[in-house]
């Protein structure tokens, strides 16, 4: 089933790049991806959604576009272990990315703690 969302524009991609350049230090290679998302909490409905997806240190990084203008950030480790941010919905990329980050930072700094 094709996606009806638009895919990500260059421009979108070379914010994303450009974020993760600067959060890591060096560069992040990033692949394109379709996720299915259940976009509406009320219905069992899913939908195909274009994802750009990254790796760092064992963590797995996954942007999805859920319609024009909009993002939903998660991150994980094992697919068991599954985390997001705050918000379901972004309409900024730039503050979706960041808040992705700080989320994982977070996590990890919060388990390390545990440990």
């Amino acid at each position: 089933m094709a996606s009806t969302i638009p895919e990500f524009t260059k421009d979108e991609l070379v914010l994303i790049r450009a974020t993760l350049q600067e959060r890591f230090g060096r560069e992040v290679t990033l692949q394109l991806a379709e996720t299915e998302l259940r976009l509406n909490p009320a219905l069992t409905e899913i939908t195909p959604c274009p994802t750009v997806y990254w790796e760092v240190d064992n963590c797995h990084y996954l942007i999805s576009k859920v319609d024009k203008a909009h993002y939903h950030a998660t991150f994980f480790y094992r697919l068991y272990q599954q985390y997001g941010t705050q918000k379901k919905r972004y309409d900024d990329l730039f503050d979706c990315i960041v808040s992705l980050l700080k989320a994982q930072e977070q996590h990890q700094q919060q388990e390390q703690g545990d440990s």
